[in-house]
């Protein structure tokens, strides 16, 4: 047997020498901390994004409806236009009565139900004319079944059978795209220029950004900038590496999960701050995030967690480093809902849901405002501050030069009374929202009787915001 236990330790050895060398030989893992992110212009940092499903955006539903409602969007304080995907929808294979946006036949054409090409561009120079961007959703890693891009295979990830394939397997009502084929990549770049190019529109939104490999963004980011360098690009994704050189923003997924945990009552509001700093610990420096506490893929935030919890939220959003989105119908607090299955159906936002939710249209006029006006949350940098509470309180401030606001939100449904752990004097400019009906005013009275810094006192899911005396 000795003979056979030498040979196994000198395989042994041998397996583990060419282990090590294999290991010294791989690449060190990037490290995206160290490096920069790409530089946005000012009024990218500065942008309040509104996220428009011209399908449920009216009754007609089409362009012209929302170039009618330009100067609402205006005054409310909204800066950027995010029009979910614009393009004809494909039949083949498409889910629920209308099908999805997202199931594209022509990326070079627009959708006839939402009007003509001379409709989108009046859209889109009407809101020029009232200082407003336009950026569309662009669903480069995917097509409908009858996309006219069908006319060649190559362009589409195959099986091993020669079949097209869907990127997941539940998505069965489009296409996987093949960005190893130079030609389709080709094809995709050409395409996004035409829309600057021709449109005059002023950036993306990509769709599941992560889908498709990092080298084709960065390429496709520099060809574009070739044409107007003045644009805004929001990668639908959660990956350092994509805001180097390809984005200006992506989505905060992992605050906004934790938020709804939070409010939820699943976990502690110290979850927040944890999830905050380990993103901020991995990401480029001076990375831009979109923060947001709704959107078309999810139920409705009021649904989800109640009025005043929706509110408490998108008070976070409004006031947390990066750039704050909100999604059409939720300044009106409407709980028409949005995600799967409705996004394949016909469902208008109900807008008359303002007159008896009408703090919902103060809140978002304010808080904007607020923001328009203040360029610590607008650019900042954010300090958490201890309180005495923080598995129900976040307490965090924003600064900017001389200029510092103090943030404290309630996550929780039960009143608050604790203190800050801070110095200095404060004034409060929490915008007055008012009570959310008329039967509330008594019990709201009564809850104003709050204290000052370093006390506070908070509803549930209240919030309030002070500035720094200078």
């Amino acid at each position: 047997m000795r003979p056979v236990l030498v040979n196994n330790i000198v395989v042994l050895l041998l397996l583990t020498s060419f282990s090590l060398v294999a290991k010294s030989q791989q690449p060190t893992p990037r490290d995206f901390s160290k490096e920069n992110a790409r530089t946005s212009p000012d009024w990218v940092k500065d942008a309040v994004i509104y996220e428009i499903y011209p399908r449920q955006y009216s009754q007609k539903g089409d362009f012209n409806s929302i170039t009618n409602d330009l100067d609402r969007l205006k005054n409310l304080g909204v800066t950027v236009l995010w029009l979910m995907p614009i393009h004809p929808i494909g039949k083949e294979k498409s889910k629920g009565t209308v099908g999805s946006p997202y199931a594209v036949k022509d990326f070079y054409a627009v959708n006839p139900d939402y009007g003509t090409k001379a409709d989108l561009q009046k859209l889109i120079g009407e809101a020029h004319r009232r200082e407003l961007k336009v950026i569309i959703d662009i669903v480069a890693n995917h097509t409908a079944w009858d996309s006219v891009m069908m006319k060649n295979k190559a362009f589409y990830t195959q099986d091993a059978k020669g079949n097209i394939i869907p990127p997941v397997a539940d998505w069965k009502d489009v296409a996987d795209l093949n960005y190893d084929n130079p030609e389709l990549r080709k094809y995709i770049i050409e395409m996004l220029k035409m829309w600057i190019r021709d449109y005059d529109l002023d950036g993306f939104r990509c769709d599941v950004a992560g889908f498709i490999p990092t080298d084709f963004w960065e390429t496709a980011r520099a060809e574009v900038d070739k044409i107007n360098p003045n644009t805004i690009w929001l990668a639908e994704w959660e990956s350092p590496d994509l805001l180097v050189k390809a984005f200006d923003l992506d989505y905060s997924w992992a605050n906004h999960s934790v938020m709804m945990n939070v409010l939820q009552g699943n976990l502690p509001a110290s979850e927040i701050r944890r999830v905050w700093e380990a993103d901020k610990a991995k990401m480029p420096k001076g990375a831009l995030r979109m923060r947001f506490s709704d959107n078309h893929d999810e139920r409705r935030a009021i649904a989800r967690f109640g009025e005043k919890a929706a509110l408490a939220a998108q008070a976070f959003v409004f006031t947390l480093d990066g750039v704050p989105m909100f999604y059409n119908g939720m300044e009106a607090g409407d709980t028409t809902e949005s995600g799967a299955s409705a996004l394949f159906e016909k469902l208008p936002i109900f807008w008359q849901f303002a007159e008896r939710r009408p703090e919902f249209q103060r809140f978002y006029k304010e808080m904007i405002t607020l923001r328009k006006n203040s360029v610590a949350l607008r650019r900042g940098d954010l300090t958490w501050l201890k309180n005495s509470d923080e598995t129900r309180v976040l307490t965090f401030t924003r600064r900017s030069g001389n200029e510092e606001i103090l943030t404290a939100i309630n996550f929780s449904n039960q009143p608050f009374f604790g203190a800050v752990e801070l110095s200095g004097n404060y004034n409060e400019i929490t915008p007055n929202i008012g009570a959310p009906l008329p039967s509330d005013d008594k019990m709201k009275a009564k809850s104003q009787a709050n204290a000052g810094l370093p006390t506070i006192s908070l509803e549930a899911f209240g919030f309030r915001i002070f500035k720094r005396r200078s």
